[in-house]
């Protein structure tokens, strides 16, 4: 469950917000379709950014044929000029208790939603918000975002069981845009499912997920009490180093599972760091990884 006051969400929040000056979403590299802006269309444009010639097709806007390519070859020829529109992004937050185990964690899960939020409205970009938990999803208004109301709407949204992932399919995705899920993809389930619909209707998909190094790199040893995060259910365990040397096992093979099929169905995966700050967290993967860009 979140537990966070509004003075700290509302910290955090404006600490996200200098950082969408530093980092960006890669949207410079991508030909987008949308209602008008600053990025690169794929349409026949109306800017005085001339681009190139092609053969007149049926549908065309006569007022871009080139006339005087038609007086001298009888032939229909368009001029094509550089569309601008705006990129869509539809942001998700997964809202499964595990993302509020550790407040380090937390914070940094609340940190990359909100960068990503006043990081496409930066670029001018029409941002979809929602949260999701199992196969349950709330839409968020900007306003929601804005005045941190959003985070009390988690109250009324139903338990899931411990072992359920986001299921993204009902979700309302814009044809071609980039969906950017924020999750820590500590669940059993293949990732398939998920990556399909993250990525249906020609959508581009990418994954920030923030993870403590309690979680990736523990130091058990001796009798331990765990909690599970969702069902809060007690399990003592005595760990010795043969079964430290399983998790450990398993956690990476999980992973590594998730950077295979996303590199096959081409989705940005950044795993991010909850212990260092914004900047350094950034600069570890999702940089290298194209899932950001340095301004």
């Amino acid at each position: 469950m979140l537990t966070i006051t509004h003075q700290a969400l509302s910290e955090l929040a404006a600490k996200a917000r200098a950082y969408a000056d530093v980092f960006q979403l890669p949207l410079q590299h991508r030909v987008w379709k949308g209602q008008t802006g600053d990025f690169m269309g794929s349409g026949i444009g109306s800017s005085l950014d001339f681009q190139d010639h092609r053969s007149y097709m049926p549908g065309d806007d006569p007022r871009h044929i080139n006339w005087q390519a038609y007086a001298r070859t009888g032939s229909y020829t368009m001029k094509l000029y550089r569309e601008e529109v705006r990129p869509m992004i539809d942001l998700v937050l997964d809202v499964s208790d595990s993302m509020w185990v550790q407040e380090e964690k937390q914070n940094r899960a609340l940190e990359l939603f909100y960068f990503v939020f006043y990081s496409a409205l930066r670029s001018g970009a029409a941002i979809s918000t929602s949260v999701v938990r199992g196969d349950r999803f709330e839409h968020l208004t900007d306003d929601a975002v804005h005045s941190h109301a959003w985070s009390r709407r988690l109250d009324g949204m139903p338990e899931t069981s411990a072992a359920a992932s986001p299921d993204l399919r009902p979700l309302p995705f814009r044809a071609q845009s980039m969906r950017v899920l924020v999750s820590d993809l500590l669940f059993t389930e293949s990732p398939d499912k998920l990556l399909r619909a993250l990525t249906r209707n020609k959508g581009r998909g990418l994954i920030l997920a923030p993870y403590v190094n309690s979680e990736a790199n523990p130091d058990w040893d001796g009798n331990y009490e765990f909690v599970e995060a969702e069902s809060r259910l007690k399990h003592p365990h005595r760990v010795e180093r043969n079964l430290l040397k399983k998790y450990l096992t398993a956690y990476q093979r999980h992973f590594d599972i998730w950077k295979t099929l996303c590199r096959k169905y081409d989705v940005a995966l950044a795993r991010i760091p909850s212990e260092t700050d914004f900047q350094a967290a950034m600069q570890a993967e999702a940089v290298a990884n194209s899932a950001v860009e340095i301004m």
